[in-house]
């Protein structure tokens, strides 16, 4: 049975018991000389008793059985069940590819391939004109000079472990320096054309651009 129930019962009784002691006194004291029958007094004493003494005495008493209950949970807490967590399936550790070894040669071919890329990105900046189509044939011609230059780098993957000294290093990087001068020149003639646009005036500095396109197929 729980302590706020017990508390509850002994408040009952208790009132109870102490209202019906209080009203046989006030009966006997009270009473006329003729005195009631003995079962009627019994029932009034009960009755009144009942009825204020065992109420309050039943709201006392549960009162204190809860502040005895708050009290008890607090020094005996109630373990908390926790569900187990569902096992779950570790994911599969990611495989990353393996690092790939450095690559010389390919460091030569994309220094000549930004030069390009550059070289055509200047050339779509001139105004339409004859002389903008020269100079984008002039551009093409370099976009053609730049697979020569990775047949050439894959005649040094074939040949091995080499060193910076050996011809085919050397001849590319002779055509990285030359891609970069090239694409100096195309910069200082598509600035001339903003100015100049008229073919017969361009003529001359499209004439010295294309003496001076890289030529490794030569």
């Amino acid at each position: 049975m729980g302590v706020a129930v017990r508390s509850t019962l002994w408040g009952a009784a208790i009132g109870t018991l102490l209202m019906g002691v209080f009203t046989t006194v006030i009966e006997l004291a009270f009473s006329s000389d003729r005195p009631s029958p003995l079962y009627a007094t019994i029932i009034a004493t009960f009755v009144v008793a009942g009825v204020f003494g065992g109420v309050p005495g039943t709201f006392i008493g549960a009162l204190v059985g809860f502040i005895r209950a708050s009290a008890e949970r607090a020094r005996h807490p109630q373990p908390v069940h926790l569900r187990p967590p569902h096992p779950s399936h570790p994911r599969p550790r990611q495989q990353l590819p393996p690092p790939q070894p450095y690559d010389m040669w390919a460091e030569l071919v994309e220094r000549c391939a930004g030069s390009t890329r550059r070289v055509a990105a200047a050339v779509r900046t001139v105004p339409n004109s004859p002389a903008k189509e020269w100079l984008q044939r002039i551009s093409e011609q370099l976009v053609r000079e730049l697979d020569d230059v990775r047949g050439i780098a894959q005649l040094g993957r074939a040949l091995g472990a080499v060193d910076r000294q050996h011809p085919v290093y050397q001849r590319l990087l002779k055509a990285v320096q030359d891609f970069r001068q090239f694409e100096g020149e195309v910069g200082r003639v598509a600035l001339q054309m903003f100015d100049h646009p008229d073919l017969d005036e361009a003529r001359t500095h499209l004439e010295m651009l294309e003496r001076q396109l890289p030529q490794l197929s030569a």
